[in-house]
């Protein structure tokens, strides 16, 4: 089991020895975080020290996260997060919010019983999560729910059209929660988008993931 360790020098050190997926699942965190700011260059030495990992492992994580649109590798510059334009982010959510429209009404006429009722579960989760104000844990469950979702479309295109552009606004959707008002606003629309699963109603559960789309962008427009 791996274990890690908080510092007060702030040491995300990494006690065990680590794969490459480990130390990506490590470095998006920092991404998503705004610990590795947008526009930065990557320290490589010095978070190498930091997780206490080897070259190898951390480069080929950097190589994943490159693949997800998180960072840009540049030969002879290093690694760069990247950092996302206004027009970038709504483009992106417009095209997002129509796929996983598709992906609601698919959904709701592909999946069994019990596929819906893990993705309740899923929700509850979710709230517990909210209640607690537990963000991160809250995010990665709502990043979840959504990929579920679009996995339960059955459509393998769309679901890795979808896969491709949620890697890319990670961060995105992680600052869409940081007012209190916005993230009671999110956690309502996931109530609207349950109700309508728990129905089988396509067509409103579509309604429910573009609207909730839509406004994820009125929630991070002045942020980004």
């Amino acid at each position: 089991m791996e274990s890690s360790t908080l510092t007060g020098e702030g040491s995300l050190e990494i006690t065990t020895r680590s794969l490459h997926d480990q130390v990506a699942n490590r470095v998006r965190d920092l991404i998503i975080e705004a610990v590795l700011e947008p526009g930065s260059r990557i320290d490589e030495a010095a978070l190498i020290q930091s997780l206490g990992v080897s070259r190898t492992p951390f480069r080929e994580a950097l190589r994943t996260l490159a693949a997800e649109g998180l960072v840009v590798i540049k030969p002879s510059k290093g690694v760069i997060v990247r950092k996302l334009t206004p027009e970038d982010v709504q483009s992106m959510l417009e095209v997002l919010g129509e796929l996983e429209r598709l992906a609601g009404r698919l959904a709701c006429e592909r999946a069994s019983d019990d596929e819906i009722a893990e993705m309740v579960a899923l929700h509850e989760r979710m709230l517990e999560h909210y209640a607690a104000r537990d963000r991160m844990p809250y995010y990665k469950l709502n990043q979840e729910f959504h990929s579920r979702l679009a996995a339960l479309s059955g459509n393998e295109t769309l679901q890795e059209m979808q896969g491709n552009l949620q890697a890319r606004l990670k961060r995105i959707r992680y600052i869409g929660n940081e007012r209190p008002e916005a993230w009671a606003g999110a956690v309502a629309d996931h109530e609207d988008m349950v109700k309508s699963l728990r129905a089988h109603d396509g067509g409103a559960l579509g309604e429910a993931m573009w609207t909730h789309l839509q406004r994820t962008w009125d929630r991070v427009k002045d942020r980004v």
